[in-house]
């Protein structure tokens, strides 16, 4: 510590422990990190790469259905014969031919649609699995968001979320009917809307302020490599969906039990909650395997009272007061968070919507689902480097409205598909409409990424995960509408394409009303955060704007 700083110090009659000392060190978490932790060294490495794991089954369980709920593509006679029962050329429909004269190729086990026969005027009920599990995302997300900030903590939340995921996909390949699935998908939403929320906020809440974009986007690189493990998966097991589910209901149980004990809770949470040795132990640990030492009188700064001695009961009272805070008693608060969750809902139609859709499109699935897969990955490496010189609100208003500019571009060649064509002409329309479409989701994943970070930046500890927890209730309802749309493509694509398109213009217009974060300090509490932001609007020293 420099002799300028010393002299800052706050006088104290006890330290951390307890014992008597002449000085006492008090610091925030961000200027403990910042000048004696490290702002990322390999502590914090390891502790996000173990938190960003379990983004792959969060991933798995999200898009299963891709391959699960996908109708098969061909049809053959079962018993052929001269009255017409069963004709055709195998890839038509077969709302015409009569019960029992036809079989799926792949067999009734190859999906849910080919088992229950959710196909011509049952064709609406193949959608409703996966529209139920976002709603119990949705509800999921904002349970989990309340224990998070609670007496729960972040950790225990991905522990408890990770293992009720593992239960629900497994009892879901066990499923008797179409009811129960669906009934199972809403409970498997629920169950894993606990992972994202916490899993963004538990690795940006151990880091310096300038690495909080890139490791919030590091996660979404493990959300790439499920997304990417599912075709590995699918292929495997196509004539039989159920075993599908029972090898990814594999990865959230060992993820618990050997990996999730070596993670710390978040230190910014643990001083909040009031338990100020545990945050301290959590930063000297950091600091340790970073090779560096805390001083030994230092103490972590309550973020809410003003700076001096105050009594037993006054900080009691304090610390209370902090746990109550909501984001509903503050009108700039309230702003944000209606603006965020109005952008959110376009963005998730859009992204899920985009890799739902892929079955209307005239390729493989296995090969367009793993394209998809891919271009996320160039979609988190570039959010992760513009993150670190670009501000999240330029950021996110482009990536939205490319987004859309890419989903109206398909409209011109869905109606040149659906007018027909020949040959060369026709492949070359149907792969610009691939190419033009991946661009699409490429930029609509950077935007969900993006969102996911912007929304942790703009709001305190003590409410953090609550507000992502908001954004993800609207970025599931967004998914949970998409699966419609995606029924209405199979006999309008060009609808579909431009509903995408203008809600993903529309989210990135909501973003104009939202301040910009890159830079600004996490604050801890919703009085500290309104204080320190009129301070800093008032010496033109913070980008942020209240309420604008």
């Amino acid at each position: 510590m420099e002799v300028e700083e010393a002299a800052e110090v706050v006088q104290g009659s006890k330290n951390c422990t307890g014992r008597p000392v002449n000085v006492n060190l008090e610091l925030t978490v961000d200027e403990v990190v910042e000048d004696y932790v490290g702002s990322f060294g390999v502590s914090q490495f390891i502790h996000v790469f173990l938190v960003s794991l379990a983004w792959i089954f969060d991933s798995q369980s999200t898009l299963v259905t891709i391959f699960t709920d996908a109708q098969p593509k061909a049809w053959r006679c079962k018993i052929p014969n001269n009255d017409g029962a069963c004709s055709g050329n195998g890839v038509g429909p077969v709302c015409g031919l009569r019960p029992g004269t036809w079989e799926w190729v792949g067999g009734n086990a190859s999906s849910v649609i080919a088992e229950w026969g959710l196909i011509c005027d049952r064709k609406l009920l193949a959608a409703t699995p996966a529209s139920l599990f976002f709603i119990g995302s949705l509800l999921g997300s904002a349970v989990y968001g309340r224990l998070a900030d609670g007496w729960l903590g972040r950790k225990r939340t991905v522990l408890i979320s990770s293992l009720l995921a593992s239960a629900t996909a497994f009892l879901t390949s066990l499923s008797p009917n179409i009811w129960v699935y669906a009934f199972l998908r809403f409970a498997n939403g629920f169950a894993r809307s606990g992972i994202g929320i916490s899993c963004i906020v538990l690795t940006t809440e151990c880091v310096g302020r300038k690495w909080r974009g890139q490791v919030g986007q590091y996660g979404f690189f493990f959300f790439t490599a499920g997304f990417l493990s599912l075709p590995v998966i699918a292929y495997p097991t196509r004539t039989h969906w159920r075993n599908m589910y029972k090898i990814i209901a594999t990865f959230p149980l060992f993820y618990s039990i050997f990996l999730l004990p070596f993670v710390s809770e978040s230190p910014r949470w643990l001083l909040v909650r009031g338990r100020n040795k545990e945050a301290l132990n959590v930063l000297k640990n950091f600091a340790r395997l970073n090779g560096k030492t805390l001083p030994s009188n230092l103490c972590l700064l309550n973020p809410s009272p003003p700076k001096g001695n105050a009594s037993a009961a006054s900080a009691v009272a304090t610390n209370t007061s902090n746990k109550s805070e909501s984001v509903w008693r503050a009108r700039w608060a309230v702003r944000r968070i209606i603006h965020i969750m109005l952008a959110g809902f376009g963005v998730g139609f859009v992204y899920y919507g985009i890799q739902l859709n892929v079955e209307n499109l005239n390729f493989n699935l296995y090969f367009t689902v793993g394209l998809n897969a891919l271009m996320e990955i160039p979609a988190v490496f570039l959010g992760s480097v513009l993150l670190g010189f670009t501000n999240r609100r330029l950021l996110f208003s482009l990536s939205a409205f490319l987004a859309g500019l890419s989903c109206l571009l398909c409209i011109i060649f869905s109606h040149r598909n659906q007018a027909g064509g020949h040959g060369k002409l026709k492949s070359a329309g149907n792969w610009a409409q691939l190419m033009i479409q991946g661009i699409g989701f490429m930029a609509a994943s950077t935007a969900y990424d993006v969102l996911y970070i912007y929304c942790a930046e703009l709001f305190p500890t003590n409410v953090r995960n609550f507000a992502v927890s908001l954004l993800r209730q609207a970025l599931m309802l967004g998914a949970a509408v998409a699966p419609l749309l995606v029924a209405l493509g199979r006999v309008s694509p060009a609808l579909s394409f431009l509903v995408f398109g203008v809600l993903a213009i529309l989210s990135g217009t909501m973003s104009l009303w939202l301040p910009e974060t890159r830079h600004a300090p996490l604050y801890d509490t919703m009085k500290q955060q309104e204080q320190e932001e009129k301070l800093g609007n008032k010496s033109g020293d913070s980008g942020l704007e209240l309420g604008k």
